[in-house]
């Protein structure tokens, strides 16, 4: 079975993972150094977001250079000497491509703002806007000197590439060989489904449901998740398969429909992609099942294995969006031990296995989200899900950055963290860390592979509980806020203790053999 089937995937958001040389920004080196505390933890693989050389307008996604590293996170002898430290651990290795857009500073934008007709052919340039709204809020067009306007349906500094123009295409394609010459093992691939756009440019349509988010497909759209865009993953399919190593490939496609997503996990197309019905459930036990139910038979079709996620760089914090405090702890620790039972790969964030929560209380000087500039504040941005791991020590910057930095983390770190710092919780069999690495390990030994699951009767419609097929360890999750007995066969791991009786507490989760 090919290891990405079945794989735990841990995000490295390198600017707060670790500083290495005191500039408040983490960075390669920073991540290097850990990467034994990674292979520990018990995760399989790495993805790092963006590190490549740009102007940072939207923290790297805005890419002036894909083919090499931005002097901020290190060099490009760095991320050749983090692969292959990875890979010396054991440890697989995914980078960030972002392929709907480039940074206004790359080379080929500049040259289109400067006239070039070959360089422009390569963005969506118009003579006149359509009404489209940017995701960041805002136009979706902005003019240039000579009158045109051109398409950026993220920041102003992000233009869209036009992916009808060969030279596009064989660009990346060569970007693609670049770093799997280099040794990766996969991309996390953005806005996958949004690199082909109605060439009409028509308006939104009227039916679109106003209650989902702008980023997310509809039908009828004009410019998510149009049936061209899979010629485009075909390409890339076939070069990834001409590698050795079971390269792979994950798709950022904020598509709901599994019918429609499984388009994209056909044999000659992308191998997985992300699961976002799962991530966007509430803490309900109907809400659970039904995205768990419709994630396996959605995709069941097309040959490829679910993923499970709760939290990533883009979204607030699950701790949090389950409640917060000691209630969101209690059950990001059962949601935590439920989807880690799941058949299939998971995706970890950086610093949900400490427990840590959405830094809401940012200031607004120092955020840096262009979501936030963008609306006036109106809507507060991702940056308080992206605020630098704490390390060590029991005052900021906690260890994220060396002792004698010169600078403090590029975001606040909240005093509370001081409970929370790696350190702290290495030291606790009670903590969340604690907690994942018992988890991780058992998951190997019982619950490898991406086989089914068999809903099991638990006589309480708060309680979700599930076999592993094939496979003896059964899931009991407790939503509710009463305990309830567990099913006959030996604990292997709970989230909260088990009561004299023999109980699960409520908003607690068990694995049973």
């Amino acid at each position: 079975m090919a290891w990405w089937r079945d794989a735990v995937i841990y995000q490295v958001y390198p600017r707060s993972f670790a500083d290495s040389d005191g500039d408040g920004i983490g960075d390669l080196p920073g991540v290097i150094e850990h990467l034994p505390y990674l292979s520990e933890l018990g995760v399989d693989a790495i993805w790092l977001n963006p590190f490549y050389p740009s102007p940072q307008a939207d923290a790297g996604y805005d890419v002036a250079d894909y083919r090499d590293v931005d002097p901020l996170f290190g060099t490009l002898a760095d991320a050749d000497r983090l692969i292959a430290d990875a890979h010396r651990l054991g440890l697989r290795v995914m980078v960030d491509l972002v392929p709907n857009h480039t940074s206004s500073k790359h080379p080929w934008f500049q040259r289109a703002l400067a006239g070039d007709p070959e360089a422009r052919a390569r963005y969506i340039f118009r003579e006149k806007p359509n009404g489209w709204q940017s995701v960041f809020g805002g136009p979706a067009w902005t003019q240039v000197a000579d009158g045109q306007w051109y398409l950026h349906l993220f920041d102003t500094e992000q233009p869209d590439l036009d992916w009808t123009n060969s030279e596009v295409v064989a660009e990346f394609e060569s970007i693609l060989r670049f770093w799997l010459d280099r040794g990766v093992d996969g991309f996390r691939i953005d806005v996958a489904h949004g690199l082909r756009k109605d060439p009409s440019l028509r308006e939104l349509p009227d039916n679109l449901d106003p209650a989902l988010p702008v980023h997310v497909a509809q039908p009828g759209h004009p410019f998510w998740d149009q049936d061209e865009v899979h010629e485009i993953w075909r390409g890339w399919r076939r070069i990834i398969d001409e590698y050795p190593g079971d390269r792979v490939t994950v798709a950022e496609a904020w598509v709901y429909d599994f019918a429609r997503l499984g388009l994209y996990l056909r044999p000659d197309e992308l191998h997985t992609a992300f699961n976002f019905a799962f991530l966007v459930a509430p803490w309900d036990p109907a809400a659970f099942r039904r995205a768990i139910d419709d994630t396996i038979a959605g995709l069941a079709p097309f040959g490829a294995p679910a993923t499970w996620v709760l939290s990533n760089h883009d979204v607030i914090r699950h701790v949090s969006r389950y409640g917060g405090g000691e209630t969101g702890r209690r059950r990001a620790r059962a949601a935590a031990l439920m989807m880690l039972a799941l058949p299939g790969g998971v995706y970890l964030y950086q610093g949900e296995e400490l427990g840590l929560e959405e830094v809401f209380d940012i200031p607004d000087a120092m955020r840096q989200d262009p979501t936030f500039l963008r609306t006036g504040g109106a809507d507060r941005g991702r940056d308080g899900c992206r605020v630098p791991l704490p390390w060590s020590g029991t005052a900021p910057p906690f260890g994220f950055s060396p002792p004698g930095a010169t600078e403090p983390p590029w975001l606040p770190q909240p005093a509370q963290w001081a409970a929370e710092t790696v350190e702290a919780e290495q030291q606790n069999p009670a903590s969340m860390l604690s907690l994942y690495r018992s988890a991780l390990a058992l998951r190997r030994e019982h619950l490898g592979g991406d086989g089914g699951l068999e809903w099991l009767d638990a006589g309480d419609a708060s309680v979700l509980c599930f076999r592993r097929t094939p496979g003896q360890v059964v899931c009991v999750v407790n939503t509710g806020p009463d305990p309830v007995p567990l099913p006959p066969g030996e604990l292997l791991l709970a989230s909260a203790p088990i009561g004299a009786d023999g109980a699960l507490p409520g908003e607690a989760a068990a694995w049973l053999r």
